[in-house]
């Protein structure tokens, strides 16, 4: 039998996407000394964190206006995607971020590791977006979805940095 959710908490579970990417960029960042590399994963923990905040805001609001989220099926094809999503290790909730670093990582595999972090996420919020409505913040999905291919960017030129 597979984890049953609702619209509520597959907000909860985007949260908590956001909140493991800013642990892990802050940590990240503890281990470089190179200040342009410090630099841009606390830059990228900053963004991971105004995420979370949208996500909580849309969340809340799903809480005053229920109607304004789609409803799904639990069997449907969004759902179950979702629903494999959440369950991997990456949107594990209970896995903590931190445990991916021991500290003799190589900026090359932190960088390559958030990169694929990014990239899950994304995968994640374009099945989110099909549970909301235009009314209820697409946009703002949207807007999120971009924000996290750019971060793959920043990622990917970083690799480049010496």
């Amino acid at each position: 039998m597979g984890i049953e959710f609702n619209a509520f908490e597959i907000f909860e579970i985007a949260e908590q996407i956001e909140r493991n990417a800013v642990r892990f960029y802050r940590k990240a960042a503890e281990l470089f000394d190179k200040p342009k590399i410090r630099s841009t994963l606390l830059e990228l923990a900053e963004w991971e964190t105004k995420h979370e905040e949208i996500f909580a805001e849309m969340r809340k609001q799903l809480s005053e206006e229920s109607s304004e989220l789609r409803s799904f099926e639990p069997e449907s094809d969004m759902s179950l995607y979702l629903e494999a999503m959440a369950g991997s290790h990456v949107f594990d909730t209970k896995t903590d971020p931190l445990e991916e670093l021991s500290g003799i990582e190589s900026k090359e595999n932190i960088f390559k590791k958030a990169i694929e972090k990014e990239k899950d996420s994304i995968a994640y919020y374009l099945g989110l977006k099909e549970f909301v409505s235009a009314k209820a913040g697409k946009d703002k999905i949207d807007d999120v979805i971009k924000e996290e291919m750019r971060h793959i960017g920043i990622l990917n030129q970083s690799l480049e940095l010496r």
